[in-house]
């Protein structure tokens, strides 16, 4: 396992990911509300990291898995390693111009 696996950026972990998002999973962007408003993933909810807790048991609910994106990858880590630890399915989805381009994939395939 290398460094970019353990950072959640792996190969192994975006092709999971992948599955999870065509399996549905709900995409959270963890960016400030100016960032979100400035462009977003569609479909994207924003909850913001410093509220992230919050959410946490409402996300549970919800019973799918979780993408997190940010700006760069640093906080949806953070998110991610929250969502965890609260028994969560989560993914780092890394920057979110990174996983709109998956995204877009994805739509584009189906």
């Amino acid at each position: 396992m290398g460094l970019l696996d353990l950072l959640g950026f792996g190969k192994k972990s975006k092709e999971v990911m992948v599955e999870a998002l065509k399996d549905g999973a709900v995409i959270v962007d963890v960016r400030s509300p100016a960032e979100f408003q400035g462009g977003h993933v569609a479909g994207a909810h924003n909850y913001p990291l410093d509220r992230i807790g919050s959410q946490l048991e409402g996300l549970k609910a919800a019973g799918k898995p979780v993408v997190f994106c940010c700006a760069s990858g640093m906080r949806s880590g953070r998110a991610t390693s929250q969502a965890k630890s609260a028994g969560i399915t989560a993914y780092n989805g890394g920057g979110w111009m990174s996983l709109n381009g998956i995204v877009q994939e994805l739509k584009e395939s189906h």
